[in-house]
């Protein structure tokens, strides 16, 4: 009985043996696919005044990176304007309601119901820098954004920065300059077409 037990559990083991050894081999020389990089985009601004470009830092700021883009890719910004302006400071943008000229004595104080958490960075706000507007609350950012006519050292580490103007510095200088009305509202409706997010290397 000892025999035969010791036999049958022999052949088994032979058999899962033989199994194993006709199981298909992975062939080494075969090279994986590498996984396909992240395509870059940046933001193509269209305003009455001309077109700007802006690049992203996500590295720094993904989350309001991220919000931004949703909410262009959504036409939340087209029909916008910018409604705050200050020469040798700042643009600042982004509000919804600045859709309606009848809601002019509210500009500034419209977004989404979602806000963001505040990604301070050490990304310097000099000229270009894209950066979140917000209220006295640091995680009150929504939709508001300002871009940076010159320097402002100040703003450093106490709103996100989240990507720079890299096309239409004219068109900064334009809007920066145009002259205003209280509370620093442009007398000349400065609009925004349009933002559109686009692959980096479809812009010339």
């Amino acid at each position: 009985m000892k025999k035969m037990l010791f036999a049958s559990m022999l052949a088994l083991l032979c058999g899962a043996a033989l199994v194993r050894a006709e199981e298909p081999k992975k062939d080494a020389t075969k090279k994986e696919e590498p996984a396909k990089a992240e395509v870059k985009e940046v933001a193509v601004i269209k305003t009455s005044e001309g077109t700007m470009v802006l690049e992203f830092w996500p590295e720094v700021a993904p989350n309001h990176v991220a919000n931004f883009k949703k909410l262009a890719k959504e036409g939340f910004y087209d029909g916008t304007c910018f409604h705050r302006v200050i020469a040798g400071f700042m643009i600042q943008g982004g509000d919804p309601l600045t859709k309606d000229e009848k809601m002019k004595g509210s500009w500034g104080t419209g977004g989404p119901k979602e806000k963001l958490k505040a990604e301070f960075n050490d990304r310097h706000h000099v000229r270009g820098v894209l950066s979140a507007a917000r209220s006295a609350d640091p995680n009150s950012a929504g939709s508001q954004f300002f871009i940076c006519h010159a320097e402002a050292p100040h703003l450093d580490r106490q709103y996100t920065a989240f990507g720079k103007l890299i096309k239409g510095e004219d068109v900064l200088d334009k809007i920066a300059t145009t002259p205003t009305e209280g509370p620093n509202r442009p007398v000349k409706r400065m609009n925004v077409e349009s933002i559109k997010i686009v692959p980096a290397d479809s812009v010339k």
